[in-house]
């Protein structure tokens, strides 16, 4: 970077999980065959009018509350006037001058500490359709149009300039991301499109309050896709300064297989798109009584139940980011705390052997094959002594790949912890006659070897022997065995 720095602001869409589109009532689900879910109302066909879905408003509302924006009493739609083949009516039905909402914030962790990002505005609009390139978008040698999504609601969420560097950059799209899951607004399924990032970035001589040239960054899948093309944009920029160039004003798309930004078109002015009054909807008035009613039906947002799960169970910070990242986490974490009620236990199991088979398996924690009631009945097995620390993780596997509950499969497999000592002793008994250096380094006051010692009984018992037993029994053999 030099003496350069960036400056950084995103544009988030967010799809809606409504039942139907915004203004008429063909499915908004995602997925299905191309061309199925639609109308006459969202392909624009001529005689056609919009009705506007109250649900989408409330969602809207929802959100603005969520991110500390001012909301607007009085709003309007526009008319958002381009041409582009997955738009069919040649404009989009969206908001501009007197948008829903404005003036939010949020705040992010960063290696200097809570640092606030100012939200611009919020504003409802309508999808376009989906282009099915036949490549990349720069080399696709024609496109399919899917009108599917065309007309799915969308909150557009736009930022100040307040980010200074990719993981800045990052670290708010995430957290915006986890406060719109907790509203229950919406999925925030990158990988289906239901979250998508643009992200403006221009660069500055360090100590400047003057924003440079700026170009838009489309095609950003993931927020590791948005951190590497953040840094390639901005050393792209950097470096044309540095030779003595300028930046043109552009939209560049992101290519994930070759690591950079390409043109894509130059970069469009409000007056571009030449907006004007939707004439078909009429202005929107939002009470303040409405408001209060949804308020009131926010749920707890990540931040203050993550303070809850320190101050009320105890929990180191780390664990309560973690388990408050997304919702369902957090949501599945206090369900097995309602049925084994051991805050530190549960976290470590979710954080722990959960996320490591959800990560391997590709699976969402809502979709886990282990329910929390059989997560708490493993821990039961563990703390009745049936099954040993070690053994529960193999039990736990098994759980996770057949669903069976974890008695089912202790029973199954014969993983019954053993705690007969006088088996032990004759196990113990042979491990310490065979292995007399390492006892003799024990003697000698060579912790170690004990643990060695242990090693040969659990794999001598296959796991299965009780720990502490095995512990106990052990010293007692060496104190006990002449020299």
């Amino acid at each position: 970077m030099g003496k350069y720095e960036p400056v950084i602001g995103l544009e988030i869409h967010a799809e809606l999980k409504t039942e139907s589109k915004i203004f008429c009532p063909s499915s908004a689900r995602f997925g299905g065959e191309p061309n199925t879910y639609i109308c006459p109302v969202c392909l624009g066909l001529p005689g056609v009018l919009p009705v506007l879905n109250k649900k989408v408003v409330e969602y809207a509302v929802m959100a603005a509350l969520a991110l500390n924006c001012e909301i607007a009493r009085f709003c309007k739609f526009d008319r958002k006037n381009y041409y582009y083949p997955d738009l069919p009516k040649n404009y989009q039905i969206s908001q501009y001058d007197l948008p829903l909402a404005q003036y939010g914030f949020l705040e992010i962790d960063t290696e200097n500490g809570r640092k606030r990002i100012g939200i611009t505005r919020i504003h409802i609009e309508e999808d376009a359709g989906k282009l099915l390139h036949q490549g990349t978008v720069t080399t696709t040698p024609y496109s399919l149009v899917d009108y599917n999504r065309t007309g799915v609601p969308l909150l557009e969420i736009v930022s100040e300039p307040d980010m200074r560097s990719p993981e800045e950059a990052r670290a708010y799209a995430e957290k915006l991301r986890s406060i719109i899951q907790f509203t229950g607004i919406s999925d925030c399924k990158m990988e289906e499109g239901s979250l998508r990032v643009d992200a403006n970035v221009s660069v500055r001589p360090l100590g400047s309050k003057e924003l440079g040239v700026k170009t838009e960054i489309k095609n950003v899948n993931s927020f590791r896709a948005l951190v590497r093309a953040l840094e390639y944009e901005i050393e792209r920029q950097v470096a044309i300064l540095k030779d003595g160039g300028r930046i043109v004003q552009e939209t560049r798309t992101w290519d994930e297989g070759k690591g950079v930004t390409l043109p894509l078109r130059s970069k469009e002015e409000a007056h571009d798109y030449r907006y004007f009054p939707e004439p078909d909807l009429p202005p929107l008035v939002i009470t303040k009584e409405w408001v209060e009613e949804v308020y009131r039906g926010l749920p707890e947002l990540p931040d203050a139940r993550r303070e809850r799960y320190v101050r009320e169970y105890g929990l180191p910070a780390y664990d309560a980011g973690v388990l408050t990242a997304s919702r369902e986490v957090g949501d599945y974490f206090e369900a097995c705390l309602r049925l084994y009620p051991q805050p530190k236990t549960v976290s470590n199991w979710v954080m722990g052997e959960l996320a490591r088979l959800l990560n391997a398996t590709n699976t969402e924690i809502a979709d886990s094959p282990v329910k929390p009631e059989q997560l708490a009945d493993l821990l039961r097995l563990i703390d009745k002594g049936v099954v040993s620390g070690k053994i529960a993780k193999t039990v736990f596997e098994e759980v996770f790949r057949t669903g069976k509950d974890p008695q089912a499969v202790v029973k199954e497999q014969g993983l019954v912890q053993i705690t007969d000592e006088a088996a032990l002793k004759t196990i113990i008994d042979e491990v310490i006659a065979a292995n007399p250096k390492v006892v003799a380094d024990y003697r000698e006051g060579k912790e170690k070897a004990l643990g060695f010692l242990i090693g040969q009984v659990m794999k001598s018992t296959k796991g299965k022997a009780n720990p502490a037993i095995v512990n106990r029994l052990l010293k007692e053999g060496i104190e006990n065995k002449e020299i």
